[in-house]
């Protein structure tokens, strides 16, 4: 159920947003952390594809409250019922339209989120996967999840790695297949789901799907009766991108608290979602919404806008401490068009309380796996 942000018009499936993100790459080919290109003269506006942390004018911000209140008519409580039932159907119908061709590697990923890539290819420029900005697990924060023992006679996918990854709402892998690839730790093992079968298959189908490394399945991230197929206690990290938003707002919390169960103690839940006023949710007409800032597209699939207490709300509902709670004003620019495009992403970081480390793993005994 990965939100279709890298499709082609934003009203229809979130837009340019991986475009967007890759359009910041320096000349000489690194990947800067957001954050770094800042907009101090506005008559260079169009000097480049984006610009980072732009202030908005009390101006702007009025003009985007007025817009999305102009909008905000719910649909009857029988359609929201529809879009809510046959969710499914609609996301399976778009990935069977758009399959993975509309999709784009997603090149911030591990500059944002070197949570993913432990471990990575000497290949990679180190630059690329490490940052000096804040928000990061340190060195002692990680010992501290990789130092959790394994589980004893465990019998699920990858029971016998020692360090794992879920992404909720994997799509055709965008997320999942750059982990794959960049990261050479034999006890890497990553776990994959999306709400839509037709999604899932072709993640499976995918040349580059390695049942040895990787686990894809069907998950209904709203369903927290349903099980997933790791213990709880056994995840490093969990990382959603564009996804929470797809879900209906009465079931986020309880999701996010499901989720946290699976994680090891230090463990880290990762995010990037829409955040309020973003030019997509500016764009929806009339008859689009179903809540408070919760919409339905054209395609039938539903989004929608947080704001930074909102999901902080949520993260610390669910017993998880902030590591990092940012929003990511983007201007955008179309040079060819002289076009400017206001984007608002919101990026989160929250961890699991370590539990207290046994002598025998501080002291580095090693345990008996058998």
């Amino acid at each position: 159920m990965a939100a279709p942000d890298a499709v082609a018009g934003v009203e229809a499936g979130g837009g340019d947003t991986d475009l967007a993100l890759a359009s910041s790459i320096t000349e000489d080919g690194k990947r800067p952390q957001f954050g770094t290109r800042f907009l101090t003269d506005p008559r260079q506006v169009f000097q480049h594809n984006a610009w980072d942390n732009v202030e908005w004018t009390e101006e702007q911000e009025a003009s985007a409250k007025k817009k999305v209140l102009e909008n905000s008519q719910p649909l009857p409580s029988e359609k929201q019922e529809e879009y809510e039932n046959r969710a499914n159907e609609y996301w399976n119908e778009f990935y069977t339209i758009h399959e993975n061709r509309f999709f784009k590697d997603r090149h911030w990923l591990f500059t944002e989120f070197p949570e993913l890539c432990p471990q990575w290819n000497s290949s990679v420029n180190d630059q690329e996967v490490s940052s000096t900005g804040a928000g990061f697990l340190d060195e002692e924060q990680t010992k501290k999840i990789t130092a959790v023992p394994h589980i004893i006679n465990a019998h699920f996918p990858g029971a016998t790695a020692s360090y794992r990854i879920l992404e909720v709402g994997c799509g055709v892998g965008n997320t999942v297949f750059p982990i794959l690839k960049t990261n050479n730790d034999p006890d890497l093992f990553v776990y994959c789901c999306d709400f839509s079968s037709t999604a899932v298959d072709l993640v499976k189908t995918n040349p580059e799907y390695d049942p040895g490394r990787c686990f894809a399945f069907v998950h209904d991230l709203g369903d927290v009766e349903a099980d997933y197929p790791v213990p709880n206690g056994t995840l490093d990290v969990i990382v959603l991108i564009f996804v929470l938003s797809a879900l209906h707002p009465n079931k986020m919390q309880a999701s996010i608290s499901r989720l946290s169960q699976l994680l090891k103690p230090g463990g880290v839940m990762l995010l990037r979602d829409y955040g309020r006023y973003d030019m997509a949710q500016l764009r929806f007409k009339k008859g689009r919404c179903l809540s408070d800032n919760f919409y339905v597209r054209g395609d039938g699939t539903r989004v929608y806008f947080f704001t930074q207490d909102e999901l902080h709300s949520i993260f610390t509902g669910a017993g998880l401490e902030k590591v990092q709670n940012l929003v990511d004003r983007r201007l955008q620019v179309n040079r060819g068009k002289q076009l400017t495009m206001y984007r608002v992403w919101i990026q989160c970081k929250y961890r699991k309380p370590p539990a207290a480390i046994p002598d025998a793993v501080e002291g580095g005994t090693e345990h008996n796996h058998n």
